[in-house]
């Protein structure tokens, strides 16, 4: 169902500012995928001030203080109406909880998206990130018309790029100690996938089904 309501808005003439009056809501198998509000800000207060979650992601500050969530969102917004950003809260459709978030930085004039994402602790290690991810990807591609879509994550958290390898993603760069995280320079890994590169793999899932 979702991939299908993606396709179609895919087709619109205005399908390029779609990020910009803000982002679909998008059902997959175990997730809901929604623009963030303002009342989300006590759970991503909860969730990203664990430092375990901060540790592993290049912008999230800890400690995570009071007030930080909600100017966070309203910066998303405020990026996301310039459409330089779309970003979604992630949701357990079954509980109807944030466990995370997830969103594209947009360069429209180089048609490229760099995907992000960062999921609670207590939700690790259960395929929430790759099925938020490939839902994310879907609408980049298919909705955005997007050419390119990227993604960095730290050398240390390989668990990160077994989701990016999962999306089809092929590792393409590293750069050494190109980020300071804290009181330490980090090594980033680099991946990236092509619309054409995408559209293949569709169509080859598609024949196996």
């Amino acid at each position: 169902m979702a991939r299908a309501l993606i396709r179609a808005a895919a087709s619109s003439p205005n399908s390029r500012l779609t990020a910009a009056k803000g982002p679909p809501r998008i059902e997959t198998r175990r997730l809901l995928l929604c623009g963030l509000r303002l009342s989300d800000a006590p759970r991503i207060r909860l969730l990203a001030g664990d430092r375990s979650a901060a540790s592993t992601t290049l912008l999230i500050p800890h400690p995570y203080e009071k007030g930080m969530a909600e100017q966070w969102i309203k910066a998303q917004r405020e990026r996301q109406r310039k459409g330089r950003e779309v970003t979604f809260a992630i949701g357990l459709r079954s509980q109807k909880l944030l466990i995370g978030v997830i969103g594209l930085s947009l360069n429209a004039h180089h048609a490229r998206g760099g995907l992000g994402y960062w999921i609670g602790k207590p939700y690790w290690n259960r395929g929430y990130a790759t099925e938020a991810a490939q839902a994310v990807l879907r609408y980049g591609f298919e909705t955005l018309r997007l050419h390119r879509v990227y993604a960095f994550h730290f050398r240390r958290n390989p668990a990160s790029g077994r989701v990016l390898r999962k999306l089809g993603m092929t590792h393409e760069a590293t750069l050494r100690q190109h980020i300071r995280k804290w009181e330490s320079f980090e090594d980033l890994e680099g991946y990236g996938i092509l619309r054409s590169e995408y559209d293949a793999r569709t169509l080859a899932e598609g024949s196996r089904e």
